[in-house]
């Protein structure tokens, strides 16, 4: 049976750190263009492509859920927290395809965080477990800058269409455009170090319940230069 666009589930991961607008409008947009069923929201445990989060898993994990709580189509799945060892996004895939077999997944990834792809923990089983949508600013071109490995996969398995992610469960490669935001969680995190004055200036670039729970549990504070 072909799967309808609807039954297409959107898979967004990342250290949520803290989780911001930029992030919950680049959700929204991929979900609507691509009419996605809804946006899964999976804060990484312990990341391995990048340095490790200034907030600990469960305070990364609350933000996320308070985020998406009054956001219909957004959900919050807290496994690679709750695992252990290195969130290998493989493994992740891995575990949401055996829970439903025959349901198309997409796994949403920046443009930028894509060319890297090929350093993955075993990168190319990620196309036997999920479609990926490479979200990027309007315009950009990825052909030229791709490393020969994926460069190969983007050939065989780059799709014009957006109706190929209900055609099967996973292997196909789109692209989708979205609006660029000015958000980085870096400098929300820089201005967070300040205190309270910091505090006013980032008001507006998170959820208002997400800032309130960071200056709650006085997030940021104590590590104002962190990357």
């Amino acid at each position: 049976m072909v799967a309808t666009m609807t039954s297409v589930l959107g898979i967004f991961g990342g250290t949520f750190d803290p989780i911001h607008c930029a992030h919950l409008e680049l959700a929204r947009e991929v979900r609507a263009a691509l009419d996605l069923a809804a946006i899964r929201f999976i804060p990484a445990g312990d990341p391995p492509h990048r340095a490790a989060p200034v907030a600990s898993a469960m305070h990364r994990l609350a933000m996320v859920e308070l985020a998406v709580a009054d956001r219909p189509g957004f959900e919050v799945d807290s496994r690679e927290i709750e695992r252990r060892g290195r969130s290998y996004t493989v493994a992740t895939l891995a575990e949401l395809r055996v829970e439903a077999p025959d349901r198309p997944l997409g796994m949403l990834v920046g443009a930028d965080a894509f060319l890297g792809l090929s350093g993955w923990y075993r990168w190319t089983e990620i196309f036997d477990l999920a479609h990926v949508i490479v979200v990027g600013r309007p315009g950009f071109a990825l052909e030229g800058a791709l490393s020969p490995p994926l460069a190969h996969q983007w050939t065989r398995r780059f799709r014009d269409d957006p109706t190929a992610l209900s055609q099967e469960p996973a292997g196909s490669i789109v692209m989708q455009p979205i609006t660029p935001h000015a958000i980085a969680a870096s400098a929300i995190r820089a201005q967070l170090g300040r205190g309270a004055e910091g505090v006013n200036a980032v008001r507006g670039l998170l959820p208002a319940a997400v800032l309130a729970y960071i200056d709650r549990n006085q997030l940021y504070r104590s590590r104002p230069d962190a990357p």
